[in-house]
């Protein structure tokens, strides 16, 4: 017997499903060399534009001179250092809870707590649409794992009548592909009804949304009582890399303790954290980050619909235009590409079979001609599209 791998990726190949990874040759931002090509790119999750800022920048040079460049070890031998800590409570306060701890991904701080938190004899129960690393760490958990109709808090409820043990609700902020947002309060009255706890991965909303760019719950006005458990990365809005959990003194020293993700692990490098420091504090002072690309996104969706383009209900940096077709959105994608622009067709099984689509995401760092740009782009190419056999 051996693994057929060939077989398997001729079929995906014939699926108009393979993927392949574009080489960037330049820093993150609007104006990208991508496999020797410029373009203007609208598929990056750099939604304040602080990737590739000169204070970042200097802040990760600064650090690299102080504390050198590797993490050395985990955080529970000789690895959590100065800057992590400061990090961990500037992201405390951030979002208004006692402590916040440092994760290396996001896929690792939503493993590490989902597993901490429930085993066997407990549920997880779990929105549809969430993120894989969710999914995954649920089905790994040992717990027993249930999904809920998308954002539907009557159907979330009838999943928990039939809850048993400790019960952990959890579900994205921001859903990464649709663009659109969790609805916060309802799940979380279900959630409390039950005696059960809610955890929110915010990933996507750290940045945008909220008064002072603290994401979903601060936009909705919750509490931690609301919202137990809460996770964000910072290779998004942050602009650097990493993620973080923050919740109450017992949440975040139950992780340290029982977070496998978290104790097998080497910390970050002390420069990262630095570096994301300082983003942090652009993105405490710098609103005009925000009103900016809210701006864009109201031009953007004002366009596209001028257009004629299906959009999806979203009004985050997300802005997802539906194809339906995996061949027709691969299409799409090429001809813009050969325009200049880069739009990131996304496939299944990324996505439910049928609903192909562009990921257009919008930064702080666009312009309004480059928006102006990619709309005319996009009428162009919708249009040379109709003209061509089909490709389905």
């Amino acid at each position: 017997m051996s693994f057929d791998l060939a077989a398997r990726l001729a079929a995906r190949r014939a699926d108009k499903l393979y993927r392949q990874r574009p080489l960037l040759e330049s820093p993150q931002g609007p104006q990208v060399v991508v496999d020797g090509q410029p373009l203007l790119a609208f598929c990056n999750n750099d939604y304040l534009g602080l990737a590739n800022h000169p204070q970042v920048i200097e802040a990760w040079r600064a650090g690299a001179e102080r504390w050198g460049v590797g993490g050395g070890a985990s955080h529970l031998v000789i690895g959590h250092s100065s800057p992590h800590h400061a990090l961990e409570e500037a992201l405390a306060d951030l979002t208004g809870r006692p402590r916040a701890l440092l994760f290396t991904t996001g896929y690792m701080a939503n493993l590490g707590t989902v597993t901490a938190l429930v085993g066997q004899g407990d549920t997880v129960l779990e929105d549809r649409l969430n993120h894989a690393s969710l999914l995954d760490a649920g089905l790994l958990s040992g717990a027993r794992f249930n999904r809920y109709l998308h954002n539907d808090a009557e159907s979330l409820g009838k999943r928990l009548e039939k809850a048993t043990g400790n019960t952990l609700v959890v579900t994205d902020g921001v859903f990464s592909m649709d663009g659109d947002i969790a609805n916060l309060p309802a799940l979380a009255r279900a959630v409390k009804a039950k005696g059960a706890w809610l955890m929110v991965d915010d990933a996507h909303g750290f940045g945008p949304l909220g008064a002072n760019g603290g994401g979903i719950v601060e936009h909705f006005g919750l509490s931690q009582d609301d919202v137990p458990v809460l996770v964000g990365t910072l290779g998004k809005a942050f602009g650097t890399a990493g993620a973080f959990v923050a919740g109450s003194e017992e949440l975040i020293e139950s992780l340290i303790q029982f977070a496998r993700p978290y104790i097998y692990t080497t910390s970050q490098p002390p420069a990262l954290a630095c570096a994301t420091l300082k983003s942090l504090e652009l993105l405490r002072s710098e609103h005009w980050r925000r009103e900016h690309l809210q701006m864009l996104i109201r031009q953007f969706r004002h366009g596209a619909e001028q257009i004629g383009l299906e959009l999806m209900d979203s009004f985050t940096p997300i802005q997802p235009i539906m194809i339906g077709d995996a061949g027709r959105a691969v299409r799409l994608s090429q001809m813009l590409r050969e325009r200049g622009l880069m739009v990131t067709a996304i496939r299944p099984p990324t996505v439910p079979a049928g609903s192909a689509r562009l990921r257009v995401t919008l930064t702080a760092a666009h312009s309004e001609a480059q928006v102006q740009q990619l709309l005319e782009g996009l009428a162009d190419c919708f249009a040379r599209l109709s003209l061509e056999p089909s490709h389905a």
